[in-house]
Parts: structure tokens; C-alpha cells; sequence
């Protein structure tokens, strides 16, 4: 495949890659350190797939990177923008505005992604493509994660990705699951060889000293000998055991720069800070420095040195090492009077014009601190969040005026709040605190402050103060920064139960607001957010009229319909809950907008749970934890263990449920957060009781309902409320639980939740005495439970037993019947087989059950099934689920066959309805 030496086995393995890639998609990282030959085995690589038909596309990373969003993904695409026509019209637009090659709304990161995922599988169906990524390390940050996003989704499609970066340097391509193949020094057989080709002329024993420190690293094996000759023998460094092989290296490179004219060194240490290579800026550059024209052919010494070549576009560095040991030859004042230099002569580009003056300084410029400002705007519209905090953070570095620096700090720890990023929030609110900041901005950072932190338990004084603060806010004219704070105290009485003072502060402050405000308040979600969460037993009735006047299709604003979502499950409306979620889900999806949306698969899951929507839960749960992993947001990873375990506890896959409850109940105890602890006691009580282990499955529950215990919750305890009564039914302990039950009723007799009085209904109902439970039974089941599958299937096997046991046999089967069905189609496996054994015990045959659709399928294969059976393409299923066309028709092509169907019009009759 090459004439590379000692590299045989990494270019078979390359090769193979490449042959593969004609019917799937395939990805490799190239690790290894400076100078191991990942850009010679990448180039290989390259030229092997030019033979075989590829189309090859490549880009390089530079050190220093400009942070120009998107500039390495641009160059990388540069030359297949002209398929974009073909693109979906949202994708189209959000990749050429991060290009600005259009004006359009700030562009989500992960449409653009997609968007560039979508052009590569356009371009693919002409020929097969190989990415070849050199140093992805240096390429700006959302270049790296818009390829590590693609790398994962590749799929089907005819593309191949193979980058190289360099070890020790982090970043998305080394924590996405693709192969890395790292490359070790040359054996010794290879290194011989190769200093053979350079080192010809040194004696044995120099030969033998440079082997030693090359340590099979080609690069030294090849620029050692050089070095060795300048020192006369002497050796690259006096002491090199001390001196790593890089910075050797480095120096070998220095030195050669030395000896170079010094316009040469000019134009070489403009070339060194330019981050587009371009030749035109790097003359016109050090012309700037010297104070006087520059001739072309001054390039000619450094070609001669073997450092760089150049085109009549750009300049080419014979390896990045050449840059740095550039860089590291110079003075601190050197460089900055470069980048001062290359700044003056980008006047018709302000991003890189202020990014390079902001290089240029040591010190306070405010002039330069408000031009970074203005930049952020500039990165937020090409779609590059990390690259705006950068352009805030430095402005603010570089701010004379203590508030001015302390609200440019606060403004990026907000965006980097967006990003999930806890660890930049901590640093920059840190940093922010020791300004002198106005009472606006220390409210604003009291709000950052608790967006990760929410859940102190039993901090009621925590709560008090934010609703001083915000109560200040508001008086202030913030009304926004004042409804966040108050959610913020809200969540705090959520995650861990603050006291009943602390929820009636937070209510009473909101309502305050609300009436000095009016409509402008009232209206906001974060209103009735902070309402509901706060105090979702007493402030239920008021947050229900609230919602009343909410129009669910009129609400467009994704974040909104996620706070009303939220509210909805916080009072016990799961049914509404869902409807909010879902059209959330939709309009983010839309967006590209995939950091919220893990939030919104995540939240869903546990209603989507209680209203019988298995199949979507499970869909949510994986779809979840995936996108949480790409937008680097572990917490929301996390909080999906509590709910697995739920929906695993309910389904009877015991072992699974306790094992993902103890893994959350160890996130959970460390900080008390009693909502997730509700959860985990709600997850052991659901799996024991789904599988018949009732005195276990009663001694879990019953702690949701006891104040005292550290999993009591005011409103997650509804959804225990019918697992309770049916597991003190079969334990013995129906007096106990009609005593608990008695006093919750009376405790929220007033309260319009429909978990709570459907969870009632049912357990008045298994409680009662044979002279009672018929008419509780029906009129349990004469209740509105179009949308609530799962327990009406539940009361139709519980008043069916109950027939049975009355030796009303007849009349039992048909409860029986619907009860079975209803339960197979949920997936709802060993309640499915109560009802059948119930069944049987009526004298009735019952056919054994066949695997459903929940068992056959995927979770995300069943999502794609679903879509495709409402008639969806392909391009809309990818749009949908962040996946290429060709990867949603692969996905197809295996579900067919499972499902027993040929072609795509039999799959709504193949799919259990609901």
C-alpha cells in the first residue's frame, strides 16, 4: 500500500478500512505522539484511497487555531458545498451561516453537524469519500465536535474518517466509541533502516547515540542527524535524558531558523501565528513588521532549511514542530509585535483582526476588551458557544473596569450554562466574584450560582435569600433574572424538601411579582413553573387555572413547553405532561437544538411510564443518554437511572430494576435528594410487586409515605399509591395501608391531580370489602382512562380477580380479556401472564404469548418503525433522529424481516396499536 517504513501492519489495517467503507461507513483515530508518523501513515492512507476511486477531502488543525467557529469544517468541505442545494432547507441554512456564506439565525451546533453529515452522505452517492483529519486536536472546537458527531453516525454511508491526534491532547473524537490505533516507535529493524537513508555519513557511534534518543521515533530518526552534525558531534543537548524527544526536537528545528536571514525569520514567524496559512496575509504581514515591502522569494531559505514549502495560495509547515520550535525561538515581545502586524493587515476581517490584537497585548486595553465583546456575537452567530465564552472571558481579562469585568464573566458562565458545562460555570461565577459587582449582576450570579446546585437539603435559609434577591431583581426592572432566581428556589424545595415555610416564601414572593407585573409575569412559564415546583400540593389548584388558559398549540418556544411539562409532572399530570414534552421534543428537534433536548427525553420518561407508553420511554431513555453523551451533559446521563429503574421495576425485570436503583440511590444519598430517593423506593416497590414479591414490595413503598423517611415526597408518592395497596392486599397489610391512604386523602382532598385521585380509585377499590369493592371497582373504571392504558388495565385485572374469586366466572373474562391485551401491547410481561393465569382459571383456553414488538425491536429501531409507519421518508426519520438517510434505510432493511414484512406499507398493521 506505501514504501513507509516499519508501518506494514498499520496500513493493512488501513486498507482494510478503506475496502469495508464501499458498503458502511467506518471511522479510526490515529494516536500518537509528536512525530511518530501519523501524518506520513495519514497521507498514505490518503493516497491508497485516491487509487481505489475515493474522493478524498482533508483538512489540517493549526497551532495556534484562530477561534473562528467552523473554519476546519468549512475548509474540510469546502469542496463538496456543491451539494448543499440538496440539503433539507433548515440544515442548509444553519451549515452556510456558520460558513457565513448566508445570513441567517444563529445556527445550532448540531444542525450544522448534521447538516455537514447529510452533505457528505449527498456527496457519497457519486463516490465513496475519505475525511482524512490531520492534528484534529488544533482544529477550532466546533469543527471537532461537528466531526466526532459525523464520525459517530456514519453508519451506512460510503465515508470513511481518519484522523490523527496527538497523545496527551484530549478532545471529542477520543471519547465518542470508534477504533483508535495508536503508533508506537519503529522496532529496531526500521529504525536502522531509516538512519541508514539520513545518517550515512555519522560513525557508528553517533548513529548508535542518535537510535538511543529517537527511541524509534521516525521524526527524530530523520532531523537528529542534522543536529548531530551542527553540535559536531557533541549531541542535540548536553544532558538529553532530562529533555523530552519533542523539545529536542523543537530545538533541532530552532536552530536551523537561526541561521536564516532575519526577513525570512520575519515572514516565518508570521506564518507561525497565522492560522489560515495563507501566503498573500503572511508577505503582506511581515512587510507590516519590518516597516517596509517583503519580496516573495525571502521564503526561499526557510525551503532550502527543509521547514516549510509554499503554493501561490499558501504556506505549508513540513511539520508542526516546525511552527512551535518558530514560536519557541522567539521572544514574548516578538510575538506580540506579530500578531499586531498580521491584525493591521486583517482589517477587512474583525473576528481574526481582534482575536490577533487581543494576542498582541499584556495588560489592560478596554479598546480591545469591547471589540472581544462585540466578537462573541460574532461566534454566537456562526454557532459556537465555546467560542464566544473565549472571546468574553479574554475581553474581560482584558477590562480596566471591575463591574464591566465581573458582567463579561457572568455573561459567559451563562452561555456556558447552555453548554452543561459545570465545571466552566464554577470557574467563571469564581472568577466573577472577586469584581466589584453591581446589585444586578450579584443577583445574576446568585442564579448561575444555583443552576447546578439545586437541592441543598433542608437549606431553607438558601431559599429565603434567593427570594430576597429576586424580589430585589424585580424591584430592580429584571423581571426575567427574578422568575429565574425564584425557580431556582423552587427546584431547591423539589430536589430536597426545604419546609413548608420555605414553600409558602417561594409562592408568596412569586405572587408578589406577579401582581406587580401583571400579565407580563403571570404569562411567563417560569411563573407557573416556580409555583408548582415549589409547592405542588397547596399551589395546585391556582397552577392548574394558570394552565387552563395555556394553548398548547400556540406555545412555539421549546424552553417554555419544557417548563410546562415540568409544572405538569410536578403536580401529578403526567397525561398533560406527556402532550408538553412531545410537541418540546418536536420543535427542539427542529432546532438542532440537542442540548435541551436531552433534558426533554430524560423528563419525559417517567410520565411516559405511568400512562402506559413503555415503548416511548425505552426510546427516550436510549435516545437520552446518547445525545446527553454528545452534548457533554453526564448529569443528565445520571438522573436517567432513577427512571430506568422505574420502568424496569414495573416491567418485572427485577434484577435489572435493583441495579439501577442502587447506582442512583448512591448519586442520590450523598446530597438527600429526596425526590430521587422516592424514586428509587418507587422503582424497588414496582419490581417486587411486579413480580409477586409483595411483603418486600410493601416495606419499599410504604417509606415514600412516612415524613420522617429520607425518600418522602410530596407528589412522587402518588405514583406509589395502587403498587401500595395491591402489595398490602397480598402481604397482610390492608389495614396498615388503608390508614396511610385515609390520611393522604385528607391531607389533599382539594388537590385536581389526576395520579392521585386515579391511584386512589384504585386502591379504595382493591381495599375494600367484598360488600364494597364492586361499586368502588366501577366506578374506578367509569373514570376518563382513554390516556392511561397501563392502569386501567390494571383495575380491569384486579376487578376481573376479584369477579373470579366471587365465582362470577362468566363476567370476569371479558375485564380479563381487555386486561391481557392491553398489557401485551405496554409490554407489560408478567402482569400480561397474571391475566392470562387468571384467565385460564376461568375455564377459558389462552393461547401462549408471542413476542411482542417491545422485544423484538430495538428501542430506536421501534421509533424508526413507528415514524415510517406514519409515513415519514427516510430524510425525515434522519432529520427526526439526528441520523443519515442511508443509516434510517439500513435500520429499515433488518426491522422488515424481524417483523415478518416485506416492504414498508405492511408495517402500521404490523405495529401493535395502541
Amino acid at each position: 500500500m506505501s514504501g513507509l517504513i516499519g508501518r506494514a501492519s498499520e496500513m493493512a489495517q488501513l486498507s482494510e478500512l478503506l475496502a469495508d467503507t464501499a458498503s458502511r461507513g467506518a471511522a479510526l483515530v490515529l494516536l500518537g505522539e509528536a512525530g511518530i508518523g501519523k501524518t506520513s501513515v495519514l497521507q498514505a492512507a490518503a493516497d491508497h484511497a485516491r487509487t481505489c476511486g475515493y474522493r478524498v477531502l482533508d483538512v489540517a488543525g493549526v497551532e495556534p487555531e484562530a477561534q473562528l467557529p467552523f473554519a476546519g469544517l468549512q475548509r474540510l468541505l469546502q469542496p463538496v458545498l456543491n451539494y448543499v442545494d440538496a440539503l433539507p432547507s433548515a440544515q442548509r441554512v444553519a451549515l452556510l451561516t456558520a460558513f457565513s456564506m448566508e445570513n441567517g439565525p444563529a445556527p445550532q451546533p448540531f444542525l450544522v453537524a448534521l447538516g455537514a453529515l447529510t452533505l457528505l452522505t449527498e456527496a457519497a452517492a457519486d463516490s465513496s469519500i475519505l475525511l482524512a483529519i490531520d492534528d484534529a486536536q488544533w482544529l477550532d472546537s466546533p469543527t471537532q465536535e461537528a466531526v466526532a458527531f459525523a464520525a459517530r453516525r456514519l453508519g451506512q454511508e460510503p465515508v470513511a474518517l481518519v484522523a490523527t491526534v496527538r497523545q496527551g491532547h484530549p478532545g471529542p473524537l477520543l471519547e465518542i466509541d470508534i477504533p483508535i490505533l495508536t503508533l508506537a516507535g519503529l522496532d529496531d529493524q526500521a529504525s536502522h533502516t531509516l538512519l541508514e537513508a539520513h545518517a550515512h555519513d555519522i560513525d557508528a557511534a553517533g548513529r548508535a547515540r542518535i537510535l538511543s534518543e529517537a527511541m524509534g521515533n521516525p521524526l527524530a530518526l530523520v532531523e537528529l542527524p542534522s543536529a548531530w552534525r551542527a553540535s559536531r558531534g557533541v549531541g542535540s543537548d548536553a544532558d538529553p535524558a532530562y529533555v523530552p524527544l519533542t523539545a529536542r526536537l523543537e530545538r533541532a528545528f530552532a536552530a536551523r531558523i537561526g541561521e536564516l536571514p532575519s526577513v525570512t525569520r520575519d515572514l516565518l514567524l508570521i506564518a507561525a501565528i497565522d492560522d489560515e496559512n495563507n501566503l498573500a496575509e503572511v508577505i503582506a504581514g511581515a512587510g507590516q513588521l519590518l516597516g517596509s515591502p517583503v519580496d516573495i522569494e525571502m521564503l526561499n531559505p526557510a525551503v532550502d532549511a527543509s521547514l516549510l514549502s509554499f503554493d501561490t495560495q499558501r504556506i505549508h509547515f513540513r511539520h508542526p514542530l516546525v511552527r512551535s520550535g518558530i514560536l519557541q525561538s522567539e521572544s514574548m515581545t516578538r510575538r506580540h509585535q506579530a500578531h499586531s502586524a498580521l491584525a493591521a493587515v486583517l482589517a477587512e476581517q474583525p473576528y481574526r483582526r481582534t482575536w490577533h490584537r487581543a494576542q498582541a497585548i499584556v495588560g489592560v486595553d478596554d479598546d480591545v476588551a469591547d471589540e472581544l465583546e462585540a466578537s462573541h456575537l460574532i461566534a454566537l452567530r456562526r454557532g459556537s458557544v465555546t467560542s464566544a465564552i473565549w472571546a468574553l472571558e479574554r475581553s474581560a481579562q482584558l477590562t480596566g473596569d471591575s463591574a464591566t469585568r465581573g458582567r463579561r464573566l457572568l455573561l459567559a458562565a451563562e452561555h456556558a450554562f447552555g453548554l452543561g458545562r459545570a465545571d466552566l460555570v464554577d470557574r467563571l461565577v469564581t472568577a466573577a466574584a472577586r469584581d466589584d459587582l453591581t446589585e444586578l449582576d450579584r443577583a445574576r450570579m446568585a442564579w448561575i450560582s444555583e443552576i447546578f446546585n439545586d437541592g441543598v437539603p433542608g437549606d431553607s435559609l438558601r431559599v429565603t435569600e434567593l427570594c430576597d434577591i429576586a424580589a430585589r431583581s424585580a424591584g430592580a426592572g429584571d423581571l426575567g433574572l427574578a422568575l429565574n432566581l425564584l425557580l431556582g428556589a423552587a427546584l431547591r424545595c423539589w430536589w430536597a424538601d426545604a419546609g413548608a415555610a420555605a414553600r409558602a416564601r417561594v409562592v408568596a414572593t412569586v405572587e408578589r411579582i406577579g401582581g406587580e407585573y401583571g400579565r407580563t409575569a403571570v404569562d411567563d412559564p417560569r411563573f407557573v413553573a416556580a409555583l408548582g415546583v415549589a409547592e405542588p400540593v397547596a399551589a395546585a389548584p391556582r397552577v392548574c387555572e394558570l394552565l387552563a388558559s395555556v394553548v398548547l398549540e400556540t406555545v412555539t418556544d421549546p424552553d417554555a413547553l419544557r417548563l410546562y411539562g415540568m409544572v405538569c409532572h410536578a403536580i401529578g399530570d403526567p397525561v398533560r405532561a406527556v402532550d408538553f414534552f412531545t410537541r418540546a421534543e418536536a420543535k427542539l428537534r427542529e432546532q438542532g437544538r440537542l442540548g435541551l433536548l436531552s433534558h426533554v427525553l430524560t423528563m419525559q420518561l417517567y410520565d411516559r411510564t405511568e400512562v402506559g407508553d413503555w415503548e416511548r420511554a425505552e426510546a427516550c431513555a436510549e435516545e437520552g443518554k446518547l445525545v446527553a453523551r454528545d452534548t457533554g451533559q453526564p448529569i443528565w446521563n445520571d438522573g436517567t437511572l432513577s427512571l430506568m429503574a422505574i420502568l424496569r421495576g414495573v416491567r418485572g425485570d427485577y434484577d435489572e430494576a435493583i441495579q439501577f436503583a442502587a447506582q442512583a440511590e448512591h448519586l442520590a444519598n450523598g446530597r438527600r435528594l429526596n425526590d430521587l430517593l422516592a424514586c428509587v423506593q418507587l422503582a424497588r416497590g414496582g419490581a417486587a410487586v411486579a413480580t409477586g414479591k409483595y411483603a418486600d414490595g410493601y416495606a419499599e413503598l410504604r417509606r415514600m409515605f412516612d415524613p420522617s423517611d429520607s425518600s418522602f415526597h410530596l407528589t412522587e408518592r402518588y405514583h406509589g399509591i395502587a403498587l401500595l395497596a395491591e402489595a398490602a392486599l397480598h402481604c397482610g397489610q390492608i389495614d396498615d395501608a388503608v390508614g396511610v391512604l385515609a390520611a393522604l386523602e385528607r391531607e389533599t382532598q382539594a388537590i385536581p391531580a389526576p395520579t392521585l385521585r386515579i391511584n386512589l380509585a384504585y386502591a379504595w377499590a382493591v381495599l375494600a370489602a367484598d360488600d364494597q369493592a364492586e361499586e368502588l371497582y366501577k366506578a374506578a373504571l367509569a373514570q376518563d382512562l382513554v390516556r392511561w392504558p397501563w392502569m386501567r388495565a390494571r383495575l380491569e385485572l384486579a376487578y376481573g380477580s376479584w369477579l373470579r374469586r366471587q365465582r362470577r366466572v362468566a363476567e370476569a373474562r371479558q375485564p380479563l380479556r381487555a386486561a391481557q391485551t392491553t398489557l401485551e401491547l405496554i409490554g407489560a410481561t408478567t402482569w400480561a401472564d397474571q391475566a392470562r393465569a387468571e384467565l385460564r382459571a376461568t375455564g377459558e383456553k389462552v393461547s401462549a404469548q408471542g413476542s411482542s414488538t417491545l422485544e423484538l425491536l430495538s428501542a430506536q429501531e421501534l421509533q424508526i418503525a413507528r415514524l415510517a409507519a406514519e409515513g415519514l421518508s427516510n430524510r425525515e426519520i434522519g432529520e427526526r433522529l439526528f441520523l443519515s438517510p442511508r443509516t434510517v434505510g439500513s435500520h429499515l432493511y433488518r426491522i422488515f424481516p424481524k417483523l415478518g414484512i416485506v416492504s414498508r406499507a405492511q408495517l402500521a398493521s404490523r405495529l401493535d396499536a395502541r
